[in-house]
């Protein structure tokens, strides 16, 4: 048996010459920079090529995950090729038996992940969606890339569909389409602030509702300015005539005319968008039934601007399968938002934002659904049918899949393309501008290069050296809901000596308030970095809070009371490379021993995205706590790459990504690399 090397490299090692010598393994080197001398381990690597070439493609998945398909390929060949001059495979010549080829799957193929690794609540989902990207090397578990952790992971709790292929990163499909035909043929119509607002159409046995007030009915001074619903759109100098109290049952709501109308208002909409029609109740389908929900809008002074009455369906009656199918729908990332800031602030251009009206009786339905008629206004002829759903209502399960379904295919048709990452992301290039939609639910943040009226937007205010995004409004209301707008404010979150525990022997308080403002506060750190750490500490908690927990809490709440006018504020004076600070405590939760990971990511010197959470595992040493931290950071280091190629911006200077990182780590991240065109630092 001889052994043939491709480099000319000498092993001084005599002891693996002693082992050649008794094997009888005869060592021969092969001339530098000739592989045609090794035909036979260049042919095996051209077909491990070509095979890994087709597994990308037909799946239709990005060239970064080359290192699965090649690993897949040789998986498969050493089991199901035979070899040459031989009718035996690989596999069963080095291991002396036939290989079982009962778990093979197709390469690319969708599958769903059970989540065996973090703890999960009564009703949370008890799987995720992934593609199935090979065989592990070390047990008998495959290997899947997570749609919602972003990562490649190996589990044994697997379901492959080989069937149905998801893609990471779908073709864009350019059209000339300038209008967006729905199922039933009729033009779709998106409602924006330029559409016109149509009368108030009566329902049937419907009271009038008698519009003069008396002056102690008007809110606030009646010559004074006030903006209406559509403030992004107009301002008017009359106010609004609204009730003051919030109905608890439709009994309260139908005793007080401006409630009326705000009903009637709803209603009103589902005949524009033609939601549903009225046919006979069904024997064998399920029923579901619908509700008002009552809410009184204020601006961000806290005055009341209007009374919503919202009808919804009452989603949880719903059977899978037969009220719905599919539900999922995706929604943007607070990171991919704060990234279009900062990427606005780079080029300096504008953003605005457009609040959909009825935003989910657009979504067409493509299951068979029917609802009860609502409280108060059941037809007097028909008074026991009920409403077939051709639109989605709020409320049901596939109504945010539907919405997004139906405003994708919209702005696809209108020459947009889907982000390749964020699929909540829609950028249209010309030659000379750049138009970019950000979508989260039912409100959309867009801007473009080109030259159009400002329209302002809530929570940020644009200057002329840059953005500012709070929530000064929303952190108000939480030091009042809480009672301690009148405590003493301090001037830290918490104290750098406080060490929190599960305080085994304290004394439990009320878990219902202690869930409710660490929820409430959860909310806030979307622009509060400065208390993102401190609770996330007293959010480990939850479970069962004790009173040293909830005086943590309130000694954030006082911090909030003395800073409800800060946030994150986006400077024009910024370019956009992008770099990643990332550090770790070693052993700081008192009770397992495991370490804090915290991250903050610049693009240029402006903030986009920040984290502080609890490792997974028990660090043995610093250097291993920061090495962990290292590589969470480098995951979100690479989004926001692949975001900003969403975005056509490239980064400058070879394309660097930084990660500074505490020193005791360096020696370890010295050969980490993030891809082949990446460097780490």
């Amino acid at each position: 048996m001889r052994l043939r090397t491709d480099h000319g490299m000498e092993f001084e090692n005599r002891a693996f010459s002693d082992f050649c010598s008794e094997q009888g393994i005869k060592h021969e080197f092969s001339a530098p920079i000739t592989p045609q001398q090794n035909g036979v381990v260049e042919r095996k690597n051209r077909v491990l090529l070509d095979m890994a070439r087709v597994l990308l493609k037909s799946a239709k998945l990005a060239d970064h995950f080359w290192a699965e398909a090649i690993s897949t390929a040789c998986y498969t060949s050493n089991r199901v090729f035979f070899k040459p001059h031989t009718k035996s495979t690989p596999y069963e010549i080095w291991k002396g038996k036939k290989p079982n080829v009962k778990h093979l799957r197709t390469f690319g193929s969708k599958c769903y992940i059970y989540k065996d690794r973090e703890y999960l609540g009564k009703f949370d989902a008890r799987s995720d969606v992934g593609i199935f990207l090979g065989y592990s090397m070390n047990s008998r578990a495959y290997r899947v890339f997570n749609s919602r952790t972003k990562i490649i992971m190996e589990s044994a709790n697997v379901v492959v569909n080989d069937t149905s292929i998801l893609q990471v990163e779908p073709r864009s499909e350019d059209t000339d389409m300038e209008t967006h035909e729905s199922a039933d043929g009729t033009e779709a119509d998106f409602e924006d602030c330029n559409q016109p607002i149509n009368p108030v159409i009566r329902r049937p046995g419907a009271k009038q509702v008698q519009k003069d007030h008396s002056s102690s009915d008007v809110i606030g001074n009646v010559y004074d300015k006030l903006r209406t619903r559509q403030q992004v759109c107009n301002e008017v100098t009359n106010l609004c005539y609204v009730s003051l109290i919030e109905p608890k049952s439709v009994t309260d709501a139908l005793a007080d005319d401006d409630w009326i109308l705000a009903m009637q208002d709803e209603l009103n909409q589902f005949e524009i968008n033609d939601v549903w029609y009225l046919v006979p109740r069904p024997k064998d389908s399920n029923v579901i039934g619908t509700k008002w929900i009552f809410r009184n809008k204020t601006d961000e002074k806290g005055q009341i601007m209007c009374n919503k009455a919202r009808l919804v369906a009452q989603g949880y009656s719903q059977i899978e399968g037969l009220d719905f199918d599919e539900t999922f729908a995706p929604v943007a990332r607070l990171e991919s938002v704060r990234l279009l800031l900062s990427i606005a602030c780079y080029l300096q251009f504008k953003l605005y934002q457009m609040d959909v009206k009825s935003a989910f009786l657009n979504g067409v339905l493509q299951e068979e659904v029917y609802v009860e008629q609502p409280a108060g206004f059941q037809d007097p002829i028909h008074p026991n049918h009920v409403y077939r759903l051709k639109k989605a209502l709020y409320g049901l399960k596939q109504a945010p899949r539907a919405w997004y379904d139906r405003l994708s295919t919209h702005l696809l048709q209108k020459g947009y393309t889907r982000g390749s990452i964020d699929k909540t992301l829609f950028v249209k290039r010309t030659k000379q501008d750049l138009m970019v939609a950000q979508v989260y639910v039912d409100d959309i943040v867009f801007g473009s290069t080109s030259d159009i009226l400002v329209k302002e937007f809530h929570e940020v205010q644009q200057f002329n050296g840059g953005m500012f995004i709070s929530q000064t409004k929303y952190a108000k209301n939480l030091v009042s809901k809480f009672g301690l707008e009148s405590a003493k404010p301090i001037r830290n979150p918490m104290s750098t000596s406080t060490k929190l525990s599960k305080d085994l022997h304290g004394k439990s308080v009320d878990q219902k308030l202690y869930r409710s403002m660490i929820g409430s506060l959860l909310y806030l750190t979307a622009s509060r970095p400065d208390i993102s750490f401190s609770v996330g500490l007293c959010a480990r908690f939850q479970s069962d809070p004790k009173e040293s927990h909830l005086l943590a809490v309130k000694r954030i709440l006082r911090y909030v009371s003395g800073t409800t006018n800060f946030g994150v504020y986006y400077s024009f004076d910024s370019n956009v490379e992008l770099a990643g600070y990332s550090d770790a405590d070693w052993a700081g939760s008192i009770d397992d021993r495991k370490s804090t990971t915290g991250g903050c990511f610049y693009i240029g010197n402006n903030l986009v995205s920040w984290f502080s959470k609890k490792q997974n595992c028990v660090s043995l040493s610093t250097t291993e706590a920061e090495y962990i931290a290292a590589g969470s950071c480098c995951t979100q280091l690479l989004w926001m790459k692949q975001m900003l190629n969403d975005y056509d911006i490239r980064q400058a200077r070879a394309r660097i990504v930084r990660l500074h990182q505490s020193c005791s780590c360096l020696n370890v991240l010295a050969d980490l690399r993030l891809d082949s065109g990446t460097a780490l630092y």
